[in-house]
């Protein structure tokens, strides 16, 4: 029996000749690997769709780096079902049904935490993009699906290039939820935070920004990664913002940006599969274990 399986997906289980980002990537779980050993754990790693891998021999399956299940959703909607049957996911399954898709936003607002005005978009909505945005009263929007990473199909929009993205828009919310939502230019120059907390508590900090020109802070696009410290004020935020979690996450990394009126909001909650820059922080692998063994120990 494998105490903690790592999942990954098959692009990132024994890349030859890894480039910087892939690199990164295991430089990340080797960390956790060995935090985890450190604590007398048994560790695994391999991507979720292992056809051989008996998922029943493992007590924890822990959501590191599956980056393709956006493009395969109802295949890996599927595999959760199945593969919750048979051993521990964490981040349990009930957060990530609840995070899988940015509804999840929509929750938070009515619990009192602040987030970009937004407007949800649901399949076979028939208005134009034009429309719905001349009800919103935006000049500057960014409008994402419901369930995505990576800023998959992430569009800014304008009064000037609606037209150009409204057969994108029409093929998309034939089958999927959009969001809508109002620009919050402070990311351009100040850019987004993301706070790792482990058992609810602040581990670190990461400054991510976007590169000139564009507004998409993740590294696929050239955004860059800054060390960052947090004010109290910040800290604060971050922790209140998982208490309105169903369950405590083992793990999560909460996005914030400042909004228009310079206040800070959540773009982001991440409890499936975040990024969390342990080679930044090498003492976050350590908590990270922590977090982990005390699950193991109520099983």
């Amino acid at each position: 029996m494998v105490d903690v399986t790592l999942l990954t997906d098959a692009r990132y289980v024994n890349p030859v000749n890894p480039d910087w980002y892939k690199q990164n990537i295991l430089e990340d779980d080797r960390l956790v690997r060995e935090a985890l050993e450190q604590k007398g754990l048994t560790v695994a790693r391999t991507n979720w769709d292992n056809p051989g891998y008996d998922w029943s021999k493992t007590k924890l399956a822990v959501f590191r780096t599956t980056w393709d299940y956006f493009d395969r959703y109802a295949e890996f909607s599927e595999w959760l079902d199945r593969v919750n049957k048979q051993t521990q996911l964490i981040n349990p399954l009930s957060l990530i049904r609840w995070n899988i898709d940015k509804h999840y936003l929509g929750d938070l607002k009515q619990q009192g935490i602040r987030i970009p005005p937004t407007a949800f978009i649901e399949p076979g909505d028939q208005r134009t993009l034009a429309e719905i945005i001349t009800t919103t009263g935006w000049r500057d929007c960014i409008l994402k699906p419901a369930i995505s990473g990576a800023a998959r199909h992430t569009y800014r929009l304008n009064q000037k290039n609606i037209s150009e993205h409204e057969e994108i828009f029409r093929q998309l919310i034939a089958h999927e939820s959009m969001l809508l939502q109002e620009f919050q230019k402070p990311v351009l120059e100040k850019g987004e935070v993301a706070y790792m907390l482990f058992g609810g508590k602040f581990s670190h900090a990461v400054l991510k920004k976007a590169k000139p020109g564009d507004f998409r802070v993740q590294d696929d696009f050239g955004g860059t990664v800054h060390d960052y410290k947090p004010s109290a004020q910040e800290i604060e935020f971050a922790e209140c913002v998982v208490t309105h979690c169903k369950l405590l996450p083992v793990y999560a990394r909460v996005d914030v940006i400042w909004n228009n009126q310079d206040e800070l909001c959540v773009s982001e909650l991440e409890l499936i599969e975040p990024e969390l820059w342990f080679r930044k922080h090498h003492a976050a692998a350590e908590l990270f274990a922590e977090a982990l063994a005390s699950w193991i120990n109520t099983l």
